[in-house]
């Protein structure tokens, strides 16, 4: 079987494992989360935080709740960092991490990002991996769900104010969707070869006669969370290239299902809450057409091998894991910067040209195809209305999209939603040229501009993923792409959740022979192409200095 071959049945049997996710699973987390009944172990929950259950909240509330607990988890990751020396250590030594690595490493893990400016297994304890690292992985997934659901119920309720209760999503979303979903996944990769214990390790000699020092961990259980949860961040420094984390083909599939699973289910949910399968039907529509192109793209850009070096050798293998070959990494790393996991089990640095392009482009896209847990949804879900106003335009009527009139107010929101992002992308890398930070980076011209815009634009958008050519591992590095990270997160979350409270208290508008119908193929190539037109504008200029500069020589 050529490599082209094996390639392509790679991609059409995880295309129809999440076609039969998206009915199942979606049905699944659509009674899960939306249930009036609370389990046993969630009043406990609600009883320990002094919550009440059965409360709702307005959307300024909802969207205080969320900044208060991710400011707490800040708090304690940070400080668990800083303390790991004094905690049980599991017969391991490790030193207090320093100052800027803790604060952006306590950032990153709990905005979703996972972005590392360090080698896990020397860096992190056991403890400080499996208490720390690890439940972030759980409630930052949890966040986004949260979100999700609060701004799907600003679509499908009425005349009010309430969007919820954050601390009742929260805690489902972590007891019934995660947790299951993890626990049984961590099973599979044990028995596919994941490492799972707490050893110190054990030193090997190498074929050249060498020792090497083998650490062990609790891999497994933080692999699935780290996929399933669009987190990313890895037990060991090379990530899912690791083969204690990812140790064959079929776990590589694996891991690749489960970080595109609950993102490419949410809309299934989505068209459930509004009333209208048809609806949650478009909107991942959109996704894969746009997640499909990107998979074929890169796939091409990395087989077609481009180069002098590639061309000589005949494949672009240059930091790509045998194990996997050329194509199924492709694979991955289109997956991985589509939505926020940012997790890879190759080196964006070493890819092509054009190859490297499109995993920046992937995330330019705001990683809506299908994006983070829950905000790759309500990403979508801005974008869907800012095609409508767009459409409304054209035809010089009122744009509506579920009977909700889109206005002044709430294209506000839409466009300071999607402002943001470029903002802190493109502002970032002028800053790091400006100020002579890029020097951190291992090469110049076009490719070394390429790393600099590569590292903002992965974590203004919460990927984690990185060119690895370029050190960030210094205060101005830690703090500027901390701060990327946090406002790349929170400030769209509470742009999108004044969206919703403002669609929420509006009064259903009948359809008429004007409405623009929403769930048809039409609104699916328009809000595709918005999407990729709004995109191309923002961006296309910092890509001409970098990677199609790099590509076109």
């Amino acid at each position: 079987m050529s490599t082209t071959t094996a390639g392509v049945l790679f991609i059409v049997s995880l295309i129809a494992a999440l076609a039969v996710s998206y009915r199942f699973f979606g049905d699944y987390m659509y009674r899960a989360l939306t249930s009036t009944k609370h389990i046993v172990v969630e009043r406990g929950v609600y009883k320990a935080i002094g919550v009440n259950p059965d409360a709702e909240q307005k959307w300024t509330v909802y969207a205080r709740s969320v900044l208060a607990f991710s400011a707490l988890s800040l708090l304690f990751l940070y400080a668990f960092e800083r303390l790991q020396d004094k905690i049980w250590q599991f017969g391991a030594d490790f030193t207090a991490v320093p100052v800027e690595l803790a604060w952006n490493t306590a950032v990153s893990f709990t905005t979703n990002t996972n972005w590392q400016a360090y080698s896990g297994e020397s860096t992190m304890s056991h403890a400080t991996q499996a208490a720390g690292l690890a439940v972030q992985n759980f409630v930052s997934a949890a966040v986004g769900v949260s979100v999700a659901l609060a701004v799907v119920r600003g679509f499908a309720r009425n005349k009010t104010d309430q969007l919820g209760n954050f601390w009742v999503d929260l805690t489902r979303v972590v007891v019934r969707v995660l947790l299951p979903v993890a626990v049984v996944f961590a099973i599979v990769l044990i028995a596919g070869g994941a490492v799972q214990n707490f050893s110190d390790g054990t030193d090997v000699a190498t074929l050249n006669g060498a020792t090497q020092h083998l650490t062990g961990g609790g891999v497994a259980s933080q692999e699935v969370i780290k996929e399933l949860g669009t987190n990313g961040g890895g037990f060991y420094n090379v990530n899912s290239a690791h083969p204690f984390e990812n140790p064959t083909s079929w776990t590589n599939w694996i891991e690749i299902y489960l970080l595109l699973l609950i993102s490419f289910s949410l809309p299934r949910v989505f068209g459930r809450m509004v009333g209208d399968k048809r609806q949650g039907l478009a909107i991942v529509s959109i996704m894969a057409i746009l997640a499909v192109g990107s998979t074929l793209l890169l796939n091409w850009a990395q087989l077609s091998h481009a180069g002098t070096v590639p061309n000589a050798v005949g494949a672009a293998l240059e930091g790509v894991e045998t194990r996997f070959g050329v194509a199924n990494s492709a694979t991955f790393a289109s997956a991985t910067t589509l939505t926020s996991t940012g997790a890879v089990d190759s080196f964006h640095d070493s890819y092509t040209a054009f190859g490297g392009a499109l995993t920046m482009f992937n995330m330019m896209l705001g990683e809506v195809a299908p994006g983070g847990t829950g905000s790759g949804l309500y990403g979508m879900l801005v974008l869907a209305v800012i095609t409508v106003f767009v459409a409304g335009l054209m035809v010089g009527r009122t744009p509506e999209y579920l009977g909700k009139k889109i206005g002044a107010r709430e294209m506000k929101f839409a466009s300071l939603y999607f402002l943001v992002t470029p903002a802190l992308v493109l502002v970032g890398t002028a800053a790091a040229m400006a100020t002579g930070n890029w020097s951190t980076q291992l090469n110049v011209g076009p490719h070394g501009f390429s790393e600099v815009l590569y590292a903002f634009t992965s974590a203004a958008n919460n990927n984690g993923s990185a060119f690895a050519g370029i050190t960030v591992n210094t205060p101005w590095w830690n703090t500027a792409l901390g701060l990327a990270m946090l406002f790349g997160r929170f400030l769209p979350i509470i742009f999108v959740l004044g969206l919703a409270g403002s669609l929420a208290r509006q009064k259903p508008t009948p359809a008429s022979a004007g409405t623009l119908p929403t769930h048809k193929p039409l609104f699916v190539g328009m809000v595709a192409g918005v999407t990729l037109i709004l995109v191309a504008l923002t961006f296309l200029p910092a890509l001409a200095l970098g990677p199609l500069a790099e590509g076109l020589r």
